[in-house]
């Protein structure tokens, strides 16, 4: 008998769009260098692997050539696979143990809600060779443990970027975000995520991005909740409400594929 293998996407309610990560249900810890290979099998931005623990799930993220210490949507994939298959009842928390600290996830309606720490960013001087490796200047730069936040003066200007990623892989930084304010009514802010040194140039929506962009846009908008679009290629719809040293990060997901691993 094979091991169950799920594709989700995420941060999304339509298949095919937002972030498709997979999702491998474990009875038991498996090893790091396996791990690692399906995940670059999979070949998707993160593929996730979970195995109960006591009374919550051990959760790692693998993207094709790295393990990451945060991820968002796999996260939310995971905990949707949880509840879809009855691995967890519908109306219980998921409980994560991960590297980045003990997640949860929670239903809200056809919304799920994770618990993450907030990570604003410090202001910093914009680096040098930022602005051409985006291909436009921004007016603010921030950085928190894991990204570097660049913020620019249109959504447009965030829509059209065409980023050199052999530059961008010289910032020093997991991941390069760029935000503008939104001029849909439905947002508050648009969003495009970038990943080169993960082996990810782009990112078709980033839940642990979040983690500064839900902080950013609630102080300079004057609003506990927010709500941002990542306009990727595949687009998809992230809610953040702040509270504090946590911040609530919310998206919707479905299952596209069912797989065995053999």
């Amino acid at each position: 008998m094979g091991i169950t293998i799920y594709q989700v996407d995420a941060f999304t309610n339509k298949p095919f769009r937002g972030n498709p990560a997979a999702v491998c249900l474990l009875s038991e810890p498996a090893e790091e260098t396996w791990m690692q290979s399906v995940a670059r099998e999979m070949n998707l931005s993160e593929t996730a692997f979970l195995h109960p623990v006591e009374d919550s799930y051990g959760l790692r993220w693998f993207t094709p050539t790295v393990e990451v210490d945060l991820c968002g949507h796999a996260t939310l994939a995971s905990a949707h696979v949880l509840w879809e298959t009855g691995t967890l009842s519908a109306n219980k928390t998921a409980h994560f143990q991960t590297l980045g600290g003990k997640l949860t996830a929670r239903r809200e309606g056809d919304w799920i809600v994770m618990d993450f720490p907030s990570l604003p960013t410090e202001d910093m001087p914009i680096p040098g060779g930022l602005g051409e490796a985006l291909g436009v200047e921004p007016t603010y730069v921030g950085q928190n443990r894991l990204d570097l936040l660049a913020v620019v003066d249109s959504a447009d200007e965030v829509r059209g970027l065409q980023p050199d990623f052999n530059r961008l892989r010289s910032v020093d930084s997991r991941g390069v975000i760029v935000t503008a304010p939104a001029d849909q009514p439905e947002y508050d802010f648009i969003s495009r995520a970038f990943f080169p040194t993960l082996g990810i140039d782009e990112d078709p929506v980033t839940g642990s991005a979040h983690t500064c962009l839900g902080p950013y846009w609630s102080g300079r908008l004057g609003k506990p909740e927010v709500v941002g679009y990542q306009s990727s290629a595949r687009g998809g719809v992230v809610k953040v409400r702040v509270r504090g040293e946590r911040v609530d990060i919310s998206g919707q997901a479905v299952t596209v594929m069912q797989a065995e691993l053999r």
